[in-house]
């Protein structure tokens, strides 16, 4: 079951009454104190963590420097002002996915999101408009942090030896749908700080679960930004009834090769599948929905990073990266049964081995 909410006044019975409920509080979100332009200092293990991180994301990094030439170049694309732009903006939810359509061509839409996320403190990492995706580097909640005693005596003098233990990056994918508008696709990605031994003298970054509600703030906070009211926009992502339990994804077996299958069409098929590949970290190239193929770039986590010996750290020569493979994630449906399927480059059977190690990711993060 979908809900679509478009963007109109609400009563202040229905504000006062949902606003509070199924959101976060803004007051617990501060990626801006982090210092906009400035990269935290993360163990490498975090950008590209073996067995876990599995993904690597290709893209220049995008500062907070360029940010008056991204505001000169949204003001020369016409980008359509506040007062225009709240009917035209709409929350949807299906299940577990929440994204906003919005009635506007997508290369409107670019600047206006691109700039969002550099207004909210983060840097872009990726920055690709030919295929629809713009990604945040690592970043903290500096908001989570106590505001214990000593740091409220001492101040900001010591505030960066504050730290979270979490790190966070966002996803932010722009489709265009049939009505020639376009759907925008927000997903979250955490990892958090864990000590490896009883002496907690050692730590190691590690993934944690995806936070549906810091992915519905952050589409609220852009609902904001692309012309509607605070308020509206709270009382939108309240009062979005709670849909029914999404079918479990299952891997089965076709022809010998496992696929992953859920009872579901085509629309929602690729929905899913487009949401699963974001927030497990899969590298999205490039996709053609009308062929239903999303052409990814995955790292094998049964890989793992060769340190370099003895002479090559002598010589200053650091970790090889991890080689990566490009494969294709093929999505089709037939009689309401949606079957997903990985296919090489070229868009021929990958070994069974290989498929179960991808269908087995996309499944965990369907279900």
């Amino acid at each position: 079951m979908k809900s679509s909410l478009p963007i109109r006044a609400l009563p202040l019975a229905l504000l006062l009454g949902l606003s509070a409920c199924s959101i976060l509080e803004t007051d617990r979100i501060d990626y801006k104190s982090s210092g906009r332009g400035v990269s935290l200092e993360v163990p490498p293990d975090l950008t590209q963590l073996p067995g876990q991180s599995r993904y690597v994301v290709p893209g220049t990094a995008v500062t907070a420097s360029n940010y008056q030439s991204i505001q000169a170049a949204a003001a020369t694309t016409g980008t359509p002002t506040a007062a225009t732009t709240i009917a035209d903006v709409h929350f949807e939810r299906s299940g577990n996915e929440r994204w906003l359509r919005v009635d506007r061509p997508a290369d409107k839409l670019w600047n206006p999101v691109r700039e969002f996320w550099l207004e909210s403190g983060f840097l872009l990492a990726v920055d690709q408009q030919n295929i629809g995706i713009l990604e945040t580097d690592w970043a903290e909640n500096r908001a989570k942090i106590p505001q214990d005693i000593i740091r409220a005596t001492i101040g900001k003098m010591l505030d960066s030896v504050y730290s979270t233990g979490e790190r966070d990056k966002f996803r932010t994918r722009m489709e265009r749908n049939a009505q020639g508008g376009t759907d925008i696709f927000i997903s979250h990605r955490g990892m958090e700080e864990a000590y490896t031994n009883a002496q907690r003298d050692s730590t190691i970054w590690q993934p944690r679960a995806s936070d549906p509600n810091l992915e519905a703030e952050f589409l609220r906070r852009l609902m904001v930004r692309l012309g509607v009211s605070q308020e509206q926009s709270k009382a939108i992502i309240a009062s979005a009834a709670q849909a029914p339990a999404v079918p479990n994804a299952r891997v089965a077996n076709v022809n010998n090769v496992p696929v992953v299958q859920v009872n579901e069409d085509f629309d929602r098929a690729w929905r899913r599948v487009g949401l699963a590949l974001d927030r497990t970290g899969f590298t999205v190239e490039d996709r053609d929905r009308n062929k239903g193929i999303y052409f990814v770039r995955y790292v094998d986590p049964t890989l793992e990073k060769k340190e370099p010996g003895f002479f090559g750290k002598l010589l200053g020569r650091g970790t090889p990266p991890v080689p990566t493979s490009r494969y294709q994630v093929s999505v089709k449906s037939e009689a309401q049964v949606a079957t997903v399927s990985v296919l090489d480059s070229n868009g021929a059977p990958v070994t069974a081995a290989v498929a179960q190690r991808i269908v087995q990711v996309i499944a965990d993060e369907l279900k």
